[in-house]
Formats: C-alpha cells, sequence, structure tokens
C-alpha cells in the first residue's frame, strides 16, 4: 500500500462494500494495517451481512444498517480487546462483508451417469442435469468453514462443491424411489423438492448456505437406448407392418412407372419391388386366419434377367403379376432348373399362359 493509502485511511474512515458482481459471495474491506478508528461509519446495504474478526476470531456480526463503531455496540470485540472502559485509540480488526442475496442461475449436473436397474430395460445409465438458487444464511460459518483467509470468495469456488453434492444426493433418491425411467419425467417436481431438502441437510448446518429452489431440468438416457426406443414408437405408430410394406412398395413402383427417362435401373428397381409386392400378398392372402384355404403346392422357381443380373427366384403366381405390370415380356430371359438354360419367356410353355392365349394362325388363302 502507498502513501496515498496511508493518508486516505487517515482521513476516510467509512466502512462499505459496493458490490458491482452478483457472483461474489465474500469481500474482505481492505484498511492499511487494519486500523479502524473509533467512531467509524459503517454502512451495510440490503443483500450483505459485516462480520468483525479480531486476531483470528470471529466477533460481532452487523446486518443491513448505518452504525457508528462504538464500544456499545461490538461487545464481543471490546471482550477480546480488553476494552473495559472504551477505546480512544485506532484498534486492528478484520472487516468481512456477505453476500446475503440468492445467487441465481446455477446449474448442476451428473459428470457421469448413474447405474440403476430398471423396471422395463434392466439394468441402464442415466445422466441428468438441473440449475439451483443458492443463499448465505450464517456468515459465521460460512466465513469459518470456506472463506478462511481469502480477500475475496466468489461463487465458482464453491459451485464444483455444489455439484458433487447435489448429484450424490440425486443418485440416492433414484435408487431410493424406485420409479421408472420412462416416468421420470411425471416426478420432476416431486424429486426436485426432495432433493432440495436433501441437499439443504448437508450443506446448512455445515457451511451456512440455504438452497431456496433446485430444478431437475432433465434426465436422459443414453443415445443406443433413445434411439432403440424412437424406433419402437414408430413401429406402434405404424401398425400393421405388412400392409405398410405393400403401400411402400405400391408408390415405389407408381414412381417408376412415371419415370420413363429411368432406363435400365429404374425398371430392373420396378420388376424387382414388382415382385416382392406380389410376395407380400400372397403370403397375406395365405395368412387370412382360421378358416381360410391351405396355400397351394410349391410351383417351379423362375429367374429373371434383368440389366445382366439375375433376379428371383419367382413363383408362377408372381411372374404372372410382373406380366400384368408389364415388367415381363415375351422377350424376357428366364431360367429354371427344368431348362438348362435362359430362354424368352415366350419360348417356354408353362410360361405361354402368363401373357394370354395365343394369336390364331393367319387363314388359308382363298379358293
Amino acid at each position: 500500500m502507498g502513501l496515498f493509502d496511508k493518508l486516505r485511511a487517515e482521513l476516510i474512515d467509512i466502512i462499505e462494500w459496493v458490490d458491482d458482481s452478483r457472483h461474489t459471495i465474500a469481500w474482505r474491506f481492505p484498511r492499511y494495517q487494519n486500523e479502524i478508528k473509533n467512531g467509524a461509519q459503517l454502512i451495510v446495504r440490503p443483500g450483505q451481512m459485516a462480520v468483525f474478526v479480531h486476531r483470528g476470531e470471529i466477533a460481532d456480526a452487523f446486518e443491513p444498517g448505518h452504525y457508528e463503531l462504538k464500544t456499545d455496540n461490538l461487545p464481543i470485540l471490546s471482550t477480546l480487546a480488553g476494552w473495559k472502559h472504551g477505546f480512544n485509540s485506532a484498534y486492528k480488526a478484520e472487516v468481512y462483508f456477505i453476500n446475503t442475496r440468492q445467487i441465481t442461475d446455477l446449474k448442476w449436473g451428473t459428470p457421469n451417469p448413474i447405474m440403476l436397474r430398471d423396471a422395463d430395460f434392466g439394468p441402464i445409465r442415466l445422466r441428468a442435469f438441473g440449475t439451483y438458487i443458492m443463499q448465505a444464511v450464517d456468515p459465521k460459518a460460512l466465513l469459518k468453514e470456506l472463506i478462511g483467509t481469502d480477500s475475496s470468495f466468489e461463487i465458482d469456488e464453491i459451485n464444483e462443491l455444489m455439484r458433487s453434492i447435489i448429484a450424490s444426493s440425486f443418485a440416492d433418491i433414484l435408487g431410493e424411489s424406485k420409479i421408472s425411467a420412462l416416468d421420470l419425467a411425471a416426478n420432476y417436481r416431486e424429486l426436485s423438492e426432495e432433493l432440495r431438502q436433501s441437499v439443504v441437510e448437508k450443506v446448512d448446518d455445515e457451511y451456512g448456505l440455504n438452497i431456496p429452489q433446485l430444478f431437475i431440468v432433465n434426465v436422459s438416457l443414453p443415445e443406443e437406448v433413445e434411439k432403440a426406443m424412437d424406433t419402437r414408437s414408430s413401429m406402434g405408430v405404424i401398425g400393421d407392418m405388412g400392409r405398410f410394406q405393400q403401400f411402400q412398395m405400391g408408390k415405389a413402383m407408381t414412381a417408376a412407372a412415371e419415370n420413363p427417362s429411368g432406363g435400365g435401373a429404374a425398371e430392373g428397381m420396378g420388376l424387382g419391388m414388382g415382385f416382392a409386392m406380389a410376395g407380400q400378398m400372397a403370403r397375406g392372402m395365405g395368412q387370412a386366419g382360421p378358416g381360410a384355404m391351405p396355400p397351394p403346392p410349391p410351383m417351379a422357381a423362375w429367374y429373371v434377367a434383368v440389366n445382366g443380373k439375375s433376379e428371383g427366384p419367382f413363383d408362377m403366381n408372381q411372374m404372372a403379376q410382373g406380366a400384368q405390370a408389364g415388367q415381363v415380356a415375351k422377350n424376357t430371359m428366364v431360367w429354371s432348373q427344368s431348362l438348362g438354360d435362359w430362354k424368352p419367356a415366350s419360348e417356354v410353355g408353362e410360361l405361354s399362359m402368363i401373357f394370354g392365349p395365343p394369336s390364331p394362325p393367319p387363314p388359308p388363302p382363298a379358293p
């Protein structure tokens, strides 16, 4: 401290703290050699408390107000300093201002997933995060347990401790509640209040702190479990998967038919989807339920050449569906085990019927 500060301390004896920060919990009033004169003015603003410390012992505390420091309003300090009949000269004491306002927008979260045994999913890992509000309610306990001799004490210096306490308490409450992971969202309010009370029990007497509000914002499942739940929900919305597949394949066939510029690739895709749809419909008819006609005996398995590739096998019903859709023509090359070699469909007697009755030969010449 320079000469100017020494002179300023001699001339001005007003002890106050103008706090321009929302995250400072405690601040020590700077004074050259900690000297305070008899009759000094102490100003404690709303949301503050002032605590005097004499030779390492906590003395008097002052709530918001304007005070003239004398023996009458410094009873503990007078006893510690041995002032039996008051004092006239300057005395040494440290003055700490404690911020008693609520500090908001503080966040907490689980640093690691919490392992639980869930009724629906079995062993599962959960993460959680939320917000809380903290307030100093016992400046002497706070000064003794946390601040010590620090000239300034910020919220960041205790926030890590608070997050650890909240996360530990949350794990205990979650394990004892036995609430299913799917039902946690419906119990956020009750769990938040139970968690707040549990945390307050650990910090009120120990550190002189209070937690007026604490909220659980979200409890999340592992990403792979969330994806599985989304898939299961989507299947529930779709309903009959067989009908949905038929609908999707029908749309694809329509789109392929409306895109003649797609060439051989589009034709091959349409052919394959047409056959697949015919198979789906055939299976659907075979599964009509009790009392339905039994499925017909197995037919020959046919393979169709599409863009130099073999598609199949397809039964006779599927080949007929393909012919009706214009995807199997008379010159389409086909193969089956009984043929031994690829042939045009029109040259295979078993397939000739799928193109309709044969045309009659030309009539004989007139006589």
